[in-house]
């Protein structure tokens, strides 16, 4: 009887420890993102950051699912690659919303800049 309680135990132990496993595998790839995600948007600067590297990672998980189709792989990995690329495309949707704005914004000041200097140089003939 000790032995049966002991193997259901280990089943148990064995199931959580699997699945705890299988989370961080699928959301591991994540946690990284989420600190530079927080410090673009508090800052309104994305200098720092590469869109190359989404780049590289949309397309490497793009290429593990279509490879998925050919060759069966754990459920983890395949969730891994889809959190990933919709990771990578809030991430690109970020920094080029805050490259725009900054782009407008320096443009808009240039423009000031310029009409500002008309008009002195105006004054002054």
């Amino acid at each position: 009887m000790d032995e049966v309680i002991m193997d259901q135990i280990m089943y148990v132990a064995h199931q959580a420890v699997s699945w705890i496993v299988s989370v961080a595998i699928i959301f591991g790839g994540v946690v990284p993102y989420i600190p530079q995600y927080r410090d673009i948007r508090r800052t309104q600067n994305a200098e720092g950051f590469s869109t190359y590297v989404c780049l590289v990672l949309l397309v490497a998980n793009i290429l593990r699912i279509l490879f998925r189709f050919g060759r069966y792989f754990e459920t983890p990995l395949l969730w891994q690659s889809i959190i990933m690329i919709i990771t990578m495309l809030i991430m690109l949707n970020l920094c080029t919303s805050v490259r725009m704005a900054t782009e407008l914004n320096t443009k808009r000041r240039s423009f000031t800049e310029q009409k500002s200097f008309i008009v002195a140089k105006a004054a002054f003939i």
